[in-house]
């Protein structure tokens, strides 16, 4: 898939919210060894940096243009940014255990969590913390109109590949997963009303929002003049779903999943 930085940073801001929230209920004082898994652009990396500045953090993702946008920025303490498959990630054999492994809005993208996140929290040291961020819209419209869309007599045969089941379980199941080892959990979802403004270009802003994340994989299988036949079928649909207020904003409505866990000391 071809990460389109300049599209994801478009809504920066409403990215950022589940981010510092996230960050916010990670109860580690101190962590020596920090690693941002999908860190993208670097934007929440550097949030992790400002909170921790005695910190050793890495920013891994898979995406090359997203890495090298992440490290255009100037740090005021050092990160190393590396390329890597998320699912495939393991600490290298010579780095520290992260103590804090944190994950923004990435591991959704992967399958198998029942295997994904107990692999993920065995890296984590005694007492080290795994913080998780997922996207949780599967059901919602945006997301529902995509798969109906890409599912359709015209699409199907293309885009069949790129349709998954939801990847996001319930809160339940990451707590079944990972409570043996744990000393602690805090699960929680949140519903953020996002006040989407007009787009300058006239697309439709919860199209626009997609773009960047939810529609490349889509995207990534058509060539120009397929794809704007494609994004044009989704739109009408989200345009009757998410319609624009008076004053041209689009409310969208966006629930995200959270995770923090808290390894065992002694284990």
């Amino acid at each position: 898939m071809a990460w389109n930085p300049v599209q994801y940073l478009k809504f920066a801001g409403e990215r950022m919210r589940p981010a510092i929230d996230l960050i916010a209920r990670v109860p580690l004082i101190a962590p020596r060894t920090i690693v941002d898994l999908g860190c993208g652009t670097g934007n929440v990396t550097r949030l992790l940096a400002e909170r921790y500045p005695a910190a050793t953090i890495t920013g891994v993702d898979e995406s090359l243009p997203m890495l090298e946008r992440a490290a255009e920025g100037r740090e005021s303490a050092p990160i190393r940014w590396c390329r890597g498959d998320l699912a495939g990630w393991a600490p290298a054999p010579d780095d520290p255990a992260p103590e804090l492994l944190f994950s923004n809005a990435a591991l959704h993208w992967l399958d198998d969590h029942a295997r994904l996140f107990p692999r993920l929290y065995a890296a984590v040291p005694a007492g080290g913390v795994l913080a998780v961020q997922m996207p949780n819209q599967f059901s919602a419209p945006s997301h529902v109109a995509l798969a109906e869309v890409a599912a359709g007599p015209r699409w199907r045969d293309r885009l069949a590949p790129a349709l998954r089941a939801a990847p996001v379980s319930p809160p339940q199941a990451y707590y079944d997963w990972l409570a043996t080892d744990a000393e602690a959990i805090d699960l929680w979802s949140t519903e953020y009303l996002h006040v989407l403004p007009a787009t300058d270009d006239g697309e439709h802003p919860v199209v626009a929002w997609t773009r960047g994340t939810s529609l490349v994989p889509f995207l990534a299988r058509l060539d120009v003049d397929l794809g704007r036949a494609f994004v044009g079928e989704y739109r009408e649909r989200v345009a009757a779903a998410y319609p624009a207020r008076p004053d041209g904003t689009v409310l969208f409505p966006f629930r995200r999943q959270f995770l923090v866990a808290t390894r065992g000391r002694g284990r």
